[in-house]
């Protein structure tokens, strides 16, 4: 099989409009073949890693490589870290390497009819490996119906929105009872939690319950919404709804607002003043309009509403006056990019602190295998994401902070500022007791080596491949492959 080297020599310039539409059906079916090559080499990495490859005692230790089923039932079970060793060679995560597997494992013993149509090019890899993971959870009668269901239409013919319907139907008629069972589900599912997006600095927070709370809660934020335009707040009703809720996240300011406003709103008339005697001999003196209510109005503390958090901007600050500029875009983890404007924006309603930037390499190691919090902020600085190659996880929250070169007891100033691997439990796991070593030959740079001796540098920029064998001469010309000054450096400290 030609591996879609022969596409890329073609001289587009060369051809007419009709050759180069023909090359790009060509093109078009060359990426079919290459999609279904990789299914296959995913079936057979399964293979080759099977559960016979561990050593039962040792799996049944503590943190241990287990065997573990990534397909849906009736699929064999394959050595849990092997994903990771298919993944990074592919460039993606060991989760979406896991997909691969599974999805591909899925296709081959689950979906027979859908296989043979995506081995024939007829339908996409991506239809099919949708199929693939809408069944997994369905036994092997089941998933066969869906595919027997699904198959005629998979093949390109009806739109990705209908054919996402399509599967959801089937799915939904293989299994009706755990379809009712969801249904019942949803119907009683409650929940408060923050949306994923946060596009533009936004962000939201749905909550789902039963009607009569929701009901209660829509009342009381209009309710201090309204108290907030009666207190001269200018800004449109959807955003007092929002800083309503901001009061009503701090059920003692709350109270103490709505009590202060009532005070206020239900304040005893001045008394008349005394009529002047011109007005007596009038008779205006009794004819006084509504009498006036003076009294100060309730004043919201917004410093006191709103909760003390701890923001890490990421910017760039220009190394002196004559280095360029920054973009102007910073990054708040959690977050994602903003603008210089938006935080300023943000901080002018809120009382703030601005640190220095903290000293990562000032820290001072300690001897204790527990990390220092001041180590932790300092490492979530300078590597904010899961340092296993092309992971994608960069919630803090979810890293163990691994000793690269792991704890021995008794040794002093293991516990510092070079020698810590943020990494998700996985990768952590893969790392202690897989086949793969990790160096880390200055701070926020890791050197990774699989089971096979493929080399992987990760660092602010991301996962890079080290070719260690060149596929042509350093001398044909400029399509030669090099590497930077960096990369030339650690191969040759990994040479010795």
């Amino acid at each position: 099989m030609d591996l879609g080297g022969a596409a890329t020599r073609v001289v587009l310039e060369e051809l007419s409009q009709a050759r180069l539409l023909d090359h790009a059906a060509q093109v078009s079916r060359a990426r079919r073949e290459l999609e279904v090559h990789e299914l296959r080499i995913a079936v057979q990495h399964a293979v080759l890693n099977n559960p016979e490859t561990l050593d039962p005692a040792a799996s049944r230790l503590p943190g241990r490589e287990r065997a573990r089923r990534y397909g849906g039932l009736g699929t064999p079970r394959v050595a849990e870290f092997c994903c990771a060793d298919l993944a990074a060679r592919l460039g993606i995560s060991p989760y979406a390497g896991a997909s691969l597997i599974g999805d591909a494992l899925d296709l081959l013993i689950r979906l027979p009819r859908l296989w043979a149509r995506v081995q024939a090019l007829e339908v996409r890899a991506s239809y099919a490996r949708h199929v693939a993971r809408r069944t997994r959870d369905l036994t092997p009668d089941q998933a066969g119906y869906v595919d027997s269901r699904v198959v005629e239409s998979a093949d390109g013919r009806i739109p990705w929105s209908r054919f996402e319907t399509l599967v959801e139907a089937a799915v939904a008629a293989a299994d009706p009872e755990a379809t009712a069972e969801r249904e019942r589900r949803a119907a009683t599912d409650q929940f408060a939690k923050r949306t994923r997006s946060t596009e533009h600095g936004m962000r939201g927070f749905y909550v789902r319950g039963p009607a009569a709370i929701i009901a209660v809660l829509d009342a009381r934020v209009a309710w201090i919404a309204d108290i907030l335009a009666a207190l001269g707040d200018p800004d449109p009703v959807d955003h007092r709804r929002v800083k309503a809720l901001a009061v009503l996240a701090n059920p003692h300011l709350a109270t103490e607002l709505v009590t202060a406003f009532t005070q206020w709103k239900d304040r005893p008339a001045d008394p008349p003043a005394p009529a002047t005697p011109e007005e007596e001999e009038s008779g205006q003196g009794q004819a006084h309009d509504e009498p006036a209510r003076t009294g100060a109005k309730p004043v919201i503390d917004w410093a006191r509403v709103l909760p003390q958090v701890t923001l890490i901007v990421h910017t760039y600050a220009p190394a002196c006056a004559c280095d360029e500029p920054g973009t102007g875009i910073l990054r708040l983890p959690g977050v994602g990019p903003v603008t210089a404007d938006w935080v300023r924006r943000w901080l002018g309603d809120a009382a703030f602190t601005i640190r220095p930037v903290q000293g990562i390499e000032g820290q001072a190691p300690v001897d204790s295998y527990e990390v220092p919090d001041s180590h932790r902020r300092a490492v979530q600085v300078l590597t904010p994401a899961d340092v296993f190659p092309f992971a994608t996880n960069t919630d803090p929250d979810a890293h163990d902070l691994d000793h690269t070169i792991p704890f021995d007891p008794g040794t002093p100033g293991q516990s510092r500022i070079g020698n810590y691997s943020p990494l998700t439990r996985f990768h952590h796991r893969i790392k202690t007791h897989g086949d793969w070593d990790v160096h880390q030959p200055f701070p926020g740079i890791y050197l990774w080596r699989d089971p096979h001796g493929t080399l992987y540098l990760v660092d602010h920029t991301g996962t890079r491949h080290l070719d260690q064998h060149p596929r042509v001469p350093p001398d044909t010309g400029p399509n030669r492959l090099t590497h930077s000054p960096r990369e030339e450096r650690f191969l040759r400290l990994l040479a010795g």
